[in-house]
């Protein structure tokens, strides 16, 4: 069997704590609820800076400077101890900061909704032009010089037609207007959460591009896997982020869907770009996703109890390539995926029986045989205040137990296993953006070097928060390194097709 194979990775953080003030849910619901809290008093005292944020160690493997587990050698906690030499610009993607991004959601927007004003826009114009990634792969950018905003005009649109402000360290530069009058689907917010994961999954795919010899020519499809949802009243999620970001970097070649699981749709979307690759539908597919501008400050109020920065300022995102086998790349394995069955039930121990323990026992294996497992990577600093706990830690500590409840590890190597099978935490509270695939540009280089051979990637989500279902979710893969055998031992599809038609003609024969 001829697997598909992961041929790169991207990942970009933006920094946006004014859209964290003023477009986090949390933060709106306060201020339209307890516009004098303590909270919002609180906040711009705990706001972090650009810099604070390019410096801060998870920020830093999250792009690629760092390895995750070098984070065990940054003292505690990270927010108080900033990398010496850090960069905004790594292995695998980079760090934006928000007057640039107003920038870039301007520049894909298609139907004028967001309106800059003029001398704001002319002043980003250039620097996204003068952008190395976004000036070379993004074919909107004219978009960003046209019909440049007044004051007056931004704030009436405010103050009349319910458009959603866009502030820059704390003043007006702009606004999203909503796309249809009484369309509960349209409004502004829906559309400044939909043009930020537009805008933030067109970036990280220039950068995949730019970091890798795909080019957008030839990518043949796109699975975006966010949560966003867009479409209007009459179907309200109904698509299509996928081809709408694909056109903003000149895949003129691609089409695409859009793939949703909560928290497991990156994983999900992954088995299915592989299986579209194995099958030879298409040769080269990219699941990506933007950020969420909702989930921005999601816990701010006990980062603010523990005086500490609100950590969650930042959006995520990642973008992903599956190719036809090279020789080279690591194999993606088709037929070891770990899935949460409808009856596998909700107790942690039969979530990773099912989704871990059940695809390598079908495949002959024991967890002995992974190196890595990659699950839920929140950030620990952003969590652990919160009241939720170290999760990697603990997701680690419940794959060691079930080894152990199997008679592959023994018992007094608990502490041992978990250090050797998992890492820190270092991805932003995103929802989808953590669960297991920011691991695969650090997987991708570990196998390519001989540092591991076989990771699992595993993505779990919690179905109940759509009030229709009480399940959970959860599926998992195998990413292991490549034989260098790209041929298919099994009869090829011609000799297959002419198998077919000669039964066929046959079976005809046989009924005169």
């Amino acid at each position: 069997m001829t697997f598909p194979v992961l041929r790169g990775t991207a990942y970009t953080l933006v920094h946006t704590p004014d859209i964290l003030v003023h477009e986090g849910k949390l933060q709106e619901e306060e201020m339209r609820n307890s516009p004098d809290s303590d909270y919002l008093k609180a906040i711009p005292d705990h706001l972090r800076t650009f810099k604070d944020v390019v410096g801060y160690g998870p920020n830093q493997a999250y792009i690629g400077n760092i390895h995750p587990r070098d984070l065990n050698d940054v003292e505690k906690p990270w927010y108080e101890h900033p990398l010496k030499d850090a960069s905004t610009e790594g292995k695998f993607g980079s760090i934006m900061d928000e007057d640039m991004f107003f920038g870039c959601m301007k520049a894909v927007d298609m139907f004028d909704l967001v309106v800059l004003e003029k001398s704001f826009q002319d002043k980003i114009a250039k620097k996204m032009n003068d952008d190395p990634v976004i000036g070379k792969y993004w074919v909107t950018l004219d978009k960003v010089t046209d019909n440049p905003g007044k004051m007056d005009d931004i704030k009436s649109l405010i103050a009349d037609k319910a458009a959603k402000p866009l502030y820059l360290h704390g003043e007006l530069v702009g606004c999203v207007k909503r796309a249809h009058e009484f369309d509960a689907a349209l409004t502004a917010d829906v559309m400044f959460e939909n043009l930020v994961s537009k805008a933030s999954a067109a970036y990280v795919l220039a950068e995949l591009f730019a970091k890798t010899e795909l080019t957008p020519e030839g990518v043949d499809y796109l699975i975006e896997c966010s949560e966003e949802g867009c479409g209007d009243m009459f179907q309200r999620a109904g698509g299509n982020f996928a081809k709408s970001i694909g056109e903003i970097c000149g895949c003129v070649n691609a089409t695409g869907s859009d793939t949703r699981s909560f928290c497991a749709g990156p994983a999900h979307s992954m088995v299915e770009a592989s299986a579209l690759v194995q099958a030879g539908v298409y040769s080269n597919v990219v699941v990506l996703a933007g950020g969420s501008s909702a989930k921005l400050g999601m816990n701010g109020k006990d980062h603010v109890k523990k005086d500490q920065p609100l950590l969650e300022d930042c959006l995520g995102a990642f973008a992903i390539h599956v190719g036809e086998n090279d020789g080279k790349s690591p194999v993606i394995r088709t037929d070891i995926v770990g899935k949460h069955k409808i009856g596998s039930g909700a107790a942690p121990q039969a979530i990773m029986q099912a989704i871990v323990a059940d695809p390598l026992e079908s495949a002959g294996m024991t967890i002995k045989d992974v190196d890595v497992f990659s699950a839920e990577m929140q950030n620990p600093e952003i969590t652990v205040p919160a009241g939720a706990g170290d999760i990697p830690t603990a997701n680690y500590k419940m794959i060691a137990a079930l080894g152990i409840m199997k008679k592959v590890f023994a018992r007094d190597e608990l502490n041992q296993v978990v250090e050797k099978i998992g890492m820190p935490g270092f991805v932003p509270t995103q929802g989808h953006i953590p669960s297991g695939v920011p691991f695969l540009g650090h997987a991708l280089e570990m196998i390519e070097n001989g540092d591991i051979h076989r990771t699992m990637i595993i993505g779990k989500g919690s179905l109940f928060l759509g009030r229709l279902t009480n399940l959970f979710d959860g599926i998992s893969f195998i990413v292991e390194a490549n034989d260098g055998h790209v041929g298919d031992d099994s009869i090829d599809k011609d000799t297959v097709r002419q198998m077919i038609a000669e039964s066929m003609r046959k079976f005809a024969d046989s009924l005169k």
